[in-house]
Parts: C-alpha cells; structure tokens; sequence
C-alpha cells in the first residue's frame, strides 16, 4: 500500500488525487489536506461568483472525495499544526497544491494606502474567503482603477459594474452584494501598461462587458494596431481584440444611457498611488510597446480614484523547511520534483498561469515521476503507516480535523441559508463553518 499527502484541496490537488486513484487503484490512500474546513481552494474563493458553470467542475471533485481511498482533511494547517517532516514519516509522497494565494505587490509608493487592495484580497472579500471577509471597502466615490491585463482584472471590473438583480444566480456573499449595491462609482479605468495586442484577456470574459445593464465599455480607437495585424495573432487572442475593436465602435450617444463607463487605458504604466490616508489618484506614465515590452515615455498625467484593485499576478505561500523560490513566488522545484518525497503541482509548481483544467495533466504528470521515484527505489520500500500516523498525531494534538463527511452538511446549511435567487449563502467565518457540521 502506499500512501500519499496533498496539502490543498483546489483543482490541483483532486486532479492529482484522481492521477494517484488510476496509477495504484485499491493499493493507494489519498489524504487532501486545507487549512480550511471547507475544500475546493480556487474553485469557491477564486472564480467569479457569476461563473456557476465553472464552479460546476467542483462535482468532479466530490466524486473522487467520496471514493474510499481519498479522504479530505479539513481545519489542519501544515507547516503549523504539522510539519513537512512529520507527514514525510507517515506518507511515502507529499505532494503541495496549495496554489498561488498571495498577491504580487506592485512595489510602488502609496501601495499601502487605504482602499488599496490587491486582487486576492478583493476578489476573496466578494467571494467569502475567511482571511478576506473583514475588507470593507469604501465604494462611496466615482472613480476606480483596477490595474491588469487579464481575467482577474475582467472579472473585478465586471462585479463592481453589474447590479443586485444581475447577481441572480450567482453565489456572491451578502455583506459584498450590499456594499456593491450601494457604489457611487461611476467611471473604472481598465489600466494596462501594454496594448490590445498583449492583453491575456479571453473572448468570453471580455464579451460579458458587453451585456452589463449599466455599464459600457470604452476603447480609444487610437489605441488599436492597424486592422490587418490582427490576423498575426493565434485565434483566441484575435477575439478578444475583436471585442476591444466593436467596444471602440461604440457611439458616443450610447455613453449618456450608462450610468457606468469601463474606460481601457492601455499603454499606461502605474508610477505612484497617490494620497494622504486614503488612496486619492494613481500617477501614470504613458508607454511604448517595443518587441513585445513596455517602455515609459517620461509623460505622466493622474487618474484622480477612490479605489485601486492591482490584478498583476500571485504568488505561493512558503511552507517551513521547503525550498522556495522567493522571486518567481512558486516553490523551487524541477517539473514538479522539489526533494526526494516532497513534490509540487499547479500553480505551486508553475506560477499563477494557464485554466483550471492545466491542471489536470499537471497532476498526472507528477503522480507518474512520484511512481517513476517508487520504481527507481528513491521513496522506501512501503510500509509507512499513512493516514493511520497522522490521526495518531492529530489526536495527540487535539486538532479538529472536518471530514469531507462534515463538509457535506456545512455544504447543506449553506444551501439552507441562501437566498430565493442564490444557490448558496456561504459561511465567512471558520468557527461558524466548523458549527454548521454539528456533532
């Protein structure tokens, strides 16, 4: 029998999960460890809470949690309330999945004002992360800039633009829908330091702006290459500026029927956030896109903004005694291999990029080196005691560890609790999540 850890319970970690399932069948238990009492990482606190199609891929997950050989163990942190060395004596791999949870800073002045936040922070804040329920964010102003080329940033600005009855459907937490329901903000600049043709924007993400009640977005028609380049890009990349070229043919009539403009500043670099206490304006410097890079041309001008959302990209959380990577923000590590028996997957491994399903063959991949290692004799001969050493050390400890068992019935008051228009109202506090399972 062999044995094998997760630490994380997001996509990478059920993938690799099910990866593990069809290399040993029968001869293998999987542990998936999270620091939260609930599972699914990414899939609950990262996508947007108005992609329910997306979250749907969460079934997948269950029916590989349910299988007997896959246990979740929820409310444990590792690195805290057991370390690396501790699950290597009792697991013959340990394999981290724990994403990229942390924002990248900006590194720029003003960063640390107030009703400044990064997008891990923001997005967790309408998506019900524990860590981020407490943000608060001041929404009484007319200005916004969210700073970021990609989906992130689409699906900040999409959220602070739509109204209460267009989150029907979707299971934004209520203290964020109420916040939200009460914006005064009128313009959200869309900041970009490259042009059209180096957003990572995807057609889908981008079309959806067109559709919003109260909002419209603006392109500058100088800011597009000339039509013909259009047709050097791969295909995704050529929709998306597709939907950038029909926003920059929007009349100008329509704007005056829209309480909102969701203005694109491309070729625009931050520089300073500015303000006393309080985020008042971002300085900005204009660029020139040379061979694919952003090059400042000395002219600056200020976006006078109330709030400031900086969606440029995440980094991994180090666990004690693990080698890490501190300037790429993942762990150091060679296709997935970091030490012998310690091993990384997803977003952990590769940095914050690629789709959910990239994670998929990211885990099949690295179950076949922990197999490839077993093979080669690098990971024993067997006969670590698995899941059975953990409890032992968890119950000396006195942690209290949520069950996929228990996570079903915090699943079903959450349900209970929701909304006539929501399928869910999520728990934003781990005591009352670890209450909602009862005895």
């Amino acid at each position: 029998m062999r044995h094998i850890a997760i630490i994380g319970s997001g996509p990478a970690g059920y993938y690799t999960a099910e990866a593990a399932q069809k290399q040993w069948g029968d001869d293998v238990r999987v542990d998936v460890f999270d620091m939260l009492p609930v599972p699914y990482g990414l899939i609950r606190t990262g996508v947007a809470p108005d992609h329910q199609s997306i979250k749907g891929v969460a079934k997948r997950y269950e029916a590989t949690a349910l299988s007997e050989n896959v246990r979740f163990v929820g409310n444990v942190m590792i690195g805290k309330d057991v370390s690396i060395a501790e699950l290597q004596q009792c697991y013959d791999a340990v394999v981290i999945a724990t994403g990229a949870p942390h924002d990248r800073k900006l590194d720029l002045p003003g960063e640390n004002l107030a009703n400044v936040y990064g997008s891990a922070a923001f997005v967790g804040w309408y998506n019900g992360h524990p860590l981020f329920a407490d943000l608060d964010p001041d929404l009484s102003h007319d200005t916004a800039v969210v700073i970021g080329m990609g989906n992130v940033a689409l699906d900040v600005t999409r959220i602070l633009s739509k109204t209460r009855a267009e989150f029907a459907g979707s299971d934004i937490v209520a203290h964020a829908l109420d916040v939200l329901d009460t914006s005064k903000l009128k313009r959200i600049v869309v900041l970009g330091r490259r042009g059209p043709h180096q957003i990572m924007m995807t057609p889908k993400e981008l079309g959806e702006l067109s559709h919003l009640s109260r909002a419209a977005p603006r392109v500058d028609p100088a800011d597009l290459p000339e039509l013909g380049e259009d047709a050097l890009l791969e295909p995704g990349l050529r929709k998306s500026v597709t939907h950038l070229r029909s926003f920059a043919a929007i009349p100008e009539s329509h704007y005056a029927d829209c309480p909102i403009e969701i203005e694109f500043d491309f070729f625009a670099s931050p520089k300073a956030i500015l303000g006393t206490d309080k985020v008042e304006g971002i300085e900005v410097e204009r660029t020139v896109v040379e061979a694919g890079r952003a090059t400042g041309t000395g002219e600056t001008y200020v976006i006078p903004a109330g709030l400031v959302v900086c969606c440029i990209g995440y980094r991994s959380s180090p666990i004690p005694d693990v080698p890490f990577d501190e300037r790429a923000g993942k762990f150091a590590n060679d296709e997935g291999r970091i030490l012998p028996g310690i091993y990384c997957v997803g977003w952990a491994r590769r940095g914050p990029s690629g789709t959910i399903g990239t994670n998929r063959p990211d885990g099949f991949s690295v179950v076949e080196k922990i197999a490839e290692d077993i093979a080669a004799g690098l990971l024993g001969h067997g006969g670590k005691p698995g899941r059975a050493g953990f409890d032992e050390i968890a119950a000396a400890r006195g942690l209290d560890v949520v069950t996929f068992r228990d996570w079903k019935k915090i699943e079903a008051e959450e349900e209970a609790r929701a909304r006539s228009d929501a399928p869910r109202e999520k728990f934003v506090d781990v005591a009352e999540m670890i209450r909602a399972r009862g005895e």
